[in-house]
C-alpha cells in the first residue's frame, strides 16, 4: 500500500545577492523546528540556489549580438534577454511572438533556457545555476555528512506544461535517491505487460513541493518532503539519467521531424476533424 506524503514548507530570508545557502537552508530547518530523516527529500528552489551562487546578471550590461537582435525583432524580445538565452540555452527549437523562445537546458525543456525576472530587483534577471547536478549532490553531501540520515535533494522550477495553462514543478537536478522508477516488465491490474511506463519520481515530488513553495511573494524557497518511496543511493546522477533523447520525445520529435505535412492544426481545426 503506498504511504502517506508530508510536504513541510520552510521560509527563508528574501535574498538578491550571493550567500550561503547550506548555512541558511540549516538555520531555516532549525527555525522551523524540523529534524531531518532517512528518506527525507528536501526541494531548494533553483532561483534560489542560483542567487546563492551569484548568477544574477544585469540587463544594462549586456551586449545583444546581431542574432540577437534579429531574433528580439521576430519573437518580440527583450534583446538583452534574447542574448542571454543564446548564451544559455542547450538548443532552441523556435519561439512565439509574445517574448519566448523554447529552449533545453540540462535536459529540461524550458522557455528562454529557465532565465527568471521574477522576484529579483527591476533590470536583472537570474540565470539557472551552473552545474545543477553536482550542487545537488554537494548539499547532500554537506547536510547528510558521515553519519546523519540519508537524504534526497532535488532543484526545482516551475515549467510549462504542453497545452495547458499554469506552470508546475519540474526537477532541474537531484541527488541521493533513483530520479526515474523504472515499470517495464512489470504487470498491470489486468496481468498485461508493461511496455513504455517509467514513472518521473523526481519530478512528481518537484510537483509536490512547488505546491507549497509558491511563485510569488511567499519567501519559502525550501520544502521537506517526508514519506516519499523512494529507492536511495549514493551513485552519482546526471542529465543523461533522466533526459530522454529528442527523436524518442513525443513533444519536441512531433514538431519538428515529424510535423504533419500541412502544419499543426490548431484548437478549431483538431474541434471540427472530430466531428
Amino acid at each position: 500500500m503506498p504511504q502517506p506524503l508530508t510536504v513541510i514548507p520552510v521560509s527563508a530570508p528574501v535574498r538578491d545577492g550571493p550567500f550561503d545557502l547550506v548555512a541558511t537552508l540549516r538555520d531555516s530547518l532549525r527555525s522551523a523546528s524540523i529534524s531531518l530523516r532517512d528518506g527525507d527529500v528536501l526541494a531548494i528552489s533553483s532561483k534560489y540556489a542560483a542567487i546563492a551562487a551569484g548568477r544574477i546578471i544585469k540587463l544594462a550590461d549586456v551586449a545583444p549580438s546581431p542574432q540577437a537582435r534579429c531574433l528580439a525583432a521576430r519573437y518580440q524580445m527583450d534583446p538583452a534577454i534574447t542574448q542571454l538565452v543564446l548564451q544559455e540555452a542547450d538548443q532552441i527549437f523556435g519561439g512565439i511572438e509574445l517574448g519566448f523562445l523554447l529552449t533545453s537546458k540540462g535536459g529540461v525543456v524550458s522557455p528562454n533556457a529557465g532565465l527568471d525576472r521574477s522576484n529579483i530587483p527591476s533590470g536583472q534577471a537570474v540565470l539557472l545555476p551552473k552545474a545543477p547536478f553536482q550542487l545537488a549532490e554537494s548539499i547532500r553531501v554537506a547536510l547528510q555528512g558521515d553519519i546523519g540520515p540519508r537524504l534526497g535533494v532535488i532543484l526545482t522550477d516551475s515549467w510549462l506544461m504542453p497545452g495547458r495553462y499554469g506552470t508546475t514543478g519540474v526537477a532541474i537536478a537531484m541527488a541521493g535517491f533513483r530520479p526515474i522508477k523504472d515499470e517495464r516488465g512489470k504487470r498491470d491490474l489486468f496481468g498485461n505487460a508493461m511496455s513504455v511506463t517509467q514513472i518521473g519520481v523526481a519530478d512528481s515530488l518537484a510537483v509536490c513541493a512547488q505546491v507549497v513553495m509558491g511563485e510569488r511573494d511567499e519567501a519559502t524557497p525550501f520544502a521537506l518532503v517526508r514519506g516519499a518511496d523512494i529507492d536511495l543511493t549514493d551513485s552519482p546522477i546526471s542529465a543523461e539519467s533522466v533526459s530522454i533523447p529528442w527523436r524518442h520525445c513525443i513533444y519536441i520529435e512531433s514538431l519538428t521531424v515529424g510535423l504533419l505535412p500541412a502544419g499543426a492544426p490548431d484548437h478549431q481545426e483538431l474541434h471540427e476533424a472530430s466531428k
